[in-house]
Protein backbone atom coordinates (compact mmCIF):
# COMPACT_ATOMS: atom_id res chain seq x y z
CA UNK A 1 0.00 0.00 0.00
CA UNK A 2 2.85 2.15 0.85
CA UNK A 3 5.12 3.13 -1.77
CA UNK A 4 8.34 5.15 -1.82
CA UNK A 5 10.57 5.80 -4.69
CA UNK A 6 13.72 7.98 -5.03
CA UNK A 7 14.60 8.98 -8.69
CA UNK A 8 17.52 11.16 -10.18
CA UNK A 9 20.29 9.26 -9.01
CA UNK A 10 23.47 9.15 -11.52
CA UNK A 11 27.26 9.98 -12.67
CA UNK A 12 28.49 13.28 -11.92
CA UNK A 13 32.25 14.88 -11.77
CA UNK A 14 33.73 15.87 -8.41
CA UNK A 15 32.62 19.20 -8.23
CA UNK A 16 29.06 18.85 -9.75
CA UNK A 17 25.37 18.71 -8.65
CA UNK A 18 22.74 16.02 -8.41
CA UNK A 19 19.00 16.52 -7.05
CA UNK A 20 17.24 13.82 -5.96
CA UNK A 21 13.25 13.30 -5.55
CA UNK A 22 11.65 10.93 -2.95
CA UNK A 23 7.60 10.63 -3.63
CA UNK A 24 5.65 9.19 -0.99
CA UNK A 25 2.41 7.59 -1.53
CA UNK A 26 -0.59 4.89 0.12
CA UNK A 27 -0.80 6.41 3.59
CA UNK A 28 -4.01 7.63 4.86
CA UNK A 29 -1.46 10.09 7.15
CA UNK A 30 0.11 12.84 6.32
CA UNK A 31 3.93 12.82 6.21
CA UNK A 32 5.81 14.19 9.02
CA UNK A 33 9.49 13.26 8.73
CA UNK A 34 11.04 12.52 5.54
CA UNK A 35 15.15 11.66 5.56
CA UNK A 36 17.53 11.02 3.40
CA UNK A 37 20.00 7.77 3.88
CA UNK A 38 22.92 6.59 2.31
CA UNK A 39 25.13 3.34 1.67
CA UNK A 40 28.28 3.45 0.24
CA UNK A 41 30.04 -0.32 -0.46
CA UNK A 42 31.54 -1.85 2.68
CA UNK A 43 29.67 0.81 4.60
CA UNK A 44 26.98 1.23 7.23
CA UNK A 45 23.80 3.07 6.32
CA UNK A 46 24.16 6.21 7.76
CA UNK A 47 21.93 9.64 7.91
CA UNK A 48 22.31 12.36 5.75
CA UNK A 49 19.51 14.93 6.33
CA UNK A 50 15.94 14.70 7.43
CA UNK A 51 13.04 16.91 7.64
CA UNK A 52 10.53 16.74 10.25
CA UNK A 53 7.01 18.01 9.96
CA UNK A 54 7.77 21.55 11.15
CA UNK A 55 10.28 22.05 7.76
CA UNK A 56 12.98 22.02 10.73
CA UNK A 57 16.29 19.85 9.35
CA UNK A 58 19.28 18.09 10.65
CA UNK A 59 22.16 17.29 8.16
CA UNK A 60 25.05 15.10 8.98
CA UNK A 61 28.63 16.79 9.47
CA UNK A 62 29.72 15.57 5.80
CA UNK A 63 27.02 17.11 3.96
CA UNK A 64 26.59 20.60 5.55
CA UNK A 65 26.76 23.43 3.40
CA UNK A 66 26.37 21.21 0.72
CA UNK A 67 23.34 19.32 0.41
CA UNK A 68 19.32 20.75 1.45
CA UNK A 69 16.53 18.81 2.02
CA UNK A 70 12.94 20.72 0.94
CA UNK A 71 9.70 19.04 1.08
CA UNK A 72 6.17 19.68 -0.83
CA UNK A 73 4.12 18.78 1.87
CA UNK A 74 0.80 18.54 -0.41
CA UNK A 75 2.48 16.16 -3.31
CA UNK A 76 3.80 14.07 0.06
CA UNK A 77 7.03 14.71 -2.49
CA UNK A 78 10.62 15.64 -0.74
CA UNK A 79 14.26 16.76 -2.37
CA UNK A 80 17.65 16.40 -1.64
CA UNK A 81 20.32 19.18 -3.54
CA UNK A 82 23.78 18.11 -3.63
CA UNK A 83 26.09 20.59 -4.57
CA UNK A 84 30.03 20.37 -4.64
CA UNK A 85 29.93 16.75 -4.91
CA UNK A 86 33.27 14.56 -3.78
CA UNK A 87 33.93 10.97 -4.36
CA UNK A 88 33.24 10.11 -1.09
CA UNK A 89 29.32 10.85 -1.86
CA UNK A 90 29.14 8.16 -4.06
CA UNK A 91 26.45 5.62 -2.08
CA UNK A 92 23.03 4.68 -2.57
CA UNK A 93 20.63 7.26 -1.16
CA UNK A 94 17.37 6.11 0.05
CA UNK A 95 14.54 8.03 0.85
CA UNK A 96 12.78 7.11 4.47
CA UNK A 97 9.25 8.56 5.46
CA UNK A 98 7.20 8.83 8.36
CA UNK A 99 3.52 9.24 8.76
CA UNK A 100 1.00 10.14 11.33
CA UNK A 101 -0.93 7.81 12.61
CA UNK A 102 1.50 4.90 11.44
CA UNK A 103 3.54 3.19 14.45
CA UNK A 104 6.15 1.66 11.94
CA UNK A 105 9.63 2.20 13.94
CA UNK A 106 11.57 1.91 10.66
CA UNK A 107 9.46 4.06 8.70
CA UNK A 108 8.98 2.82 4.85
CA UNK A 109 11.83 2.59 2.64
CA UNK A 110 12.46 3.46 -1.29
CA UNK A 111 14.48 0.87 -3.07
CA UNK A 112 17.26 3.48 -3.55
CA UNK A 113 19.05 5.21 -6.05
CA UNK A 114 22.54 5.35 -7.70
CA UNK A 115 25.20 8.62 -6.91
CA UNK A 116 28.35 7.97 -8.71
CA UNK A 117 30.80 10.64 -8.47
CA UNK A 118 33.78 10.65 -10.52
CA UNK A 119 37.31 11.65 -8.95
Amino acid sequence: QVQVVESGGGLVQSGGSLGLSCVASGSTGAIYRMAWYRQAPGKQRELVANINVDGTTNYADSVKGRFTIVRDNARNTGYLQMNSLKPEDTAVYYCNVDFFGDYNPSGYWGQGTQVTVSS
